[in-house]
């Protein structure tokens, strides 16, 4: 059993205003996207103008910011929202779906690449790695912030939440962290570099985030206010089962689609 370490939510604060570490850790996935998918864009050959570029970045920005905050008004907490509507303003207070952001994702960069007549995939497939590194960091932001923590255990390392009923509990922020961040991160990577086939390092970022979520939703504490979905599944279970079907049935198309080109060209 570990105790969790003291950590305050915040790294300073002004009166009624807090810098968090959860932000300031967004901010830090932002600014390394930024950075950093440029290199893999040019890696593959992608000609894009600076200032699309820019505006691209911007419009993946707006939309996991949105779509984060419209998915868990939706799939988490409707009701709510519903008898509480300015609530939904109230970002700072907490309340976002990766699901709904990364939905949310690829309709804004879809929208901008069909103004730009861009193809999507072009770009989807050497900037979606950091993705990834948003995702682990943002979990680790949720980690800080003592939030999102897992079922009861008896392992040793269960750990006891401030704010929880006392009880060693899996810290499966830490778990997201691994898988959805790290691991997803360096096969996504090496995808860049290894696979030539249009649209399979997005299509595999969808399968491979609905399996890690799928699993660690059993060690994950269902949110108070939704409990099970049909006694068994979680909400995150089932949004994250229709990912994998729609990404494994994506992947299947797009390698038998790409046997046929290489059959034709021969």
């Amino acid at each position: 059993m570990i105790t969790f370490p003291e950590i305050q939510p915040y790294i300073f604060k002004l009166g009624m205003f807090e810098v968090r570490w959860y932000g300031l850790l967004y901010i830090i996935s932002f600014i390394i996207g930024q950075i950093f998918a440029k290199r893999n864009i040019q890696a593959r050959n992608v000609s894009i103008s600076k200032e699309n570029y820019d505006n691209f970045i911007f419009s993946i920005m707006l939309g996991v910011i949105i779509g984060g905050r419209v998915g868990y008004i939706l799939f988490y907490n409707l009701i709510y929202y519903i008898h509480n509507p300015l609530s939904m303003l109230a970002v700072w207070q907490g309340g976002m779906s990766f699901h709904g952001g990364a939905l949310g994702v690829i309709i804004s960069a879809l929208i901008f690449c069909k103004k730009n007549k861009i193809d999507f995939y072009a770009v989807a497939d050497p900037t979606i790695p950091f993705v990834a590194i948003g995702l682990g960091l943002g979990r680790l932001g949720n980690f800080i912030n003592a939030e999102l923590y897992g079922r009861v255990t008896n392992l040793p390392w269960g750990m006891i939440f401030p704010n929880s009923d006392g009880q060693p509990r899996h810290p499966s922020q830490l778990y997201e962290l691994f898988l959805e961040g790290i691991v997803m991160f360096i096969v996504l990577q090496t995808m860049v570099y290894k696979t030539k086939i249009r649209g399979l390092i997005f299509w595999t970022f969808i399968l491979l985030y609905g399996i890690f979520r799928f699993f660690i939703e059993f060690f994950r504490e269902p949110d108070e206010h939704l409990g099970f979905v049909l006694n068994f599944m979680t909400m995150g279970q089932v949004l994250s089962a229709t990912m994998i079907l729609t990404g494994l049935i994506a992947i299947i198309v797009l390698v038998i689609s790409n046997g046929k080109k290489k059959i034709e060209k021969h």
